[in-house]
């Protein structure tokens, strides 16, 4: 008998051992990729060779070589550690940033207002004025056109505050001063403010929570990002 068919008899007997084999060298891939991590447990799912891997408190997916990742439901390369998923997503979430209507935000000229940020903010957003605050005071050469997008459910006075700020004399300021100093224009309400319009527009794009920011490629960020992170996009956008 040849070694081969030894191999072959052995696996058809004994395939638990064949299988914990497969687990023992998987486990070790995963660990030599992560090794702050440990692997709790390894269960081979009946979905097209998948293995559910617990570890790090969550679970996640792969197969036998390790050569993917399916991890909260993106898929990873586990050699570069790039979210492949999220990638895809980048590029299938791009704004067509000439069809903005940039006339219905306000409009901030840094320096020579060279590069393009679109943001869309809600007034009593905490992280929207974190963002005026702490990371757009240390941009330059840059003009940021800011939809003033109010979430009512979360804001009840948002839309009015929004209003009151689109019809102050100058709107820049008047943004400026309630972002960081939190001075509201006083009086009421005196031009018609295109809130509703600003409303379609960022559930037509999908906005759900403020701050959204979108730069001149289309592409998108969300938070109050670090002005380092704002800044790289900025310079890698081909506007």
């Amino acid at each position: 008998m040849t070694i081969f068919k030894k191999i072959a008899l052995f696996i058809l007997f004994f395939p638990s051992f064949y299988l914990m084999a497969d687990e023992v060298s998987l486990k070790k891939m995963i660990e030599a990729s992560y090794p702050k991590y440990k692997v709790e447990s390894i269960k081979k799912t009946s979905y097209s060779g998948l293995y559910e891997i617990f570890m790090g408190g969550q679970i996640i997916y792969t197969d036998e070589r390790f050569s993917f990742l399916i991890a909260e439901g993106h898929i990873v390369d586990p050699k570069t550690k790039k979210d492949l998923t999220g990638e895809r997503l980048e590029d299938l979430t791009k704004v067509d940033f000439s069809s903005l209507p940039l006339n219905s935000a306000i409009k901030t000229v840094k320096g020579d207002g060279s590069r393009k940020l679109v943001v869309f903010a809600d007034v009593d957003c905490p992280f929207c004025k974190r963002l005026e605050q702490n990371e757009f005071t240390h941009l330059n050469n840059v003009t940021i056109y800011t939809f003033l997008f109010p979430i009512e459910k979360l804001h009840p006075d948002a839309k009015n505050k929004s209003q009151l700020i689109w019809c102050a004399k100058d709107r820049s300021k008047a943004w400026a001063d309630w972002a960081i100093n939190d001075a509201l224009p006083s009086g009421k309400v005196t031009c018609q403010p295109p809130t509703e319009l600003i409303l379609e527009l960022g559930s037509k794009l999908g906005i759900t929570s403020t701050p959204t920011l979108i730069f001149s490629d289309g592409k998108r960020m969300f938070g109050a990002q670090p002005y380092k992170e704002i800044e790289k996009a900025l310079n890698s956008t081909k506007s």
